[in-house]
């Protein structure tokens, strides 16, 4: 059975993009010398997941999103707001690492790869760009309506009903831009020949992308950030049940937090 610190370890040091000593892949929370053998993967570790987790006999979860609401996770322990939260995960011996720097780059699995092949764009990009964080696809050609609709048709089998789209519903599109998180980017889409780009919410502000993409003629899709994402959760349980001896994991659903409530 690996120790918590041990799980992080593994994923760092085969990443060499991280940095060790400036991620925040880390042991968010609790003891990182325990041992475990079973975890959770879960995209965002909300107090609701925790609590399922604890529920399920598991003490040891493995987020890709910050605990505390900050992407460093550098939270004040006096911060009134955060102690329900840290005062349940201690008091329940519960140990949380964080996998974000890491999967948001690993090759062929993960966090764009996963997004990429859910919405049945293929598991290989035809082009990589920003670092590794935006993917280029081809595709037959179809009308922009058509291709959100497909778009939304894959986000409703995971919650997300309906996508918020820019741009002409007419317009012939034949390739893709996707990115998840803060890392979609209009300009690197059009400078990679997409005709269209996937962002999400986290990423992308109306007065900015949104508003740049009017005024360029330019289509977009909009998801939520945990709709891009979850699909990427699920790689990383079958990764670790893979590849890392000891060590059982399971995977929560997370998906988008949002009602869509009409007039």
């Amino acid at each position: 059975m690996p120790t918590a610190q041990e799980v992080v370890n593994h994923f760092v040091s085969r990443c060499d993009w991280v940095d060790p000593q400036n991620t925040v892949d880390r042991v968010i929370i609790g003891d990182p010398d325990k041992n475990f053998d079973r975890c959770v993967c879960v995209w965002m570790s909300s107090l609701e997941k925790i609590k399922e987790m604890n529920e399920m006999g598991i003490k040891f979860m493995i987020c890709h999103e910050p605990t505390f609401w900050l992407h460093l996770d550098n939270y004040d322990e006096g911060n009134p707001l955060l102690q329900e939260k840290r005062n349940y995960i201690l008091d329940n011996d519960i140990t949380i690492i964080r996998n974000h720097d890491a999967w948001d780059r690993w090759p062929e699995i993960g966090i764009p790869f996963a997004w990429g092949d859910f919405l049945g764009l293929g598991e290989k990009p035809d082009e990589i760009g920003m670092n590794n964080y935006i993917h280029k696809y081809n595709m037959e050609p179809v009308t922009l309506e058509v291709f959100a609709k497909q778009v939304a048709s894959k986000c409703a089998d995971i919650g997300e009903e309906q996508v918020q789209v820019v741009g002409d519903p007419n317009q012939i599109v034949k390739s893709v831009g996707i990115g998840t998180g803060c890392a979609v980017n209009i300009e690197v889409y059009r400078d990679m020949g997409c005709d269209v780009g996937i962002v999400s919410d986290d990423g992308s502000c109306y007065w900015r992308e949104i508003q740049m993409a009017k005024d360029l003629n330019y289509p977009v899709i909009r998801v939520n950030h945990g709709t891009s994402e979850d699909c990427g959760m699920i790689t990383m349980r079958d990764y670790i049940n893979e590849n890392i001896d000891g060590l059982s994991a399971e995977y929560l659903y997370h998906g988008s937090c949002f009602r869509l409530v009409g007039a």
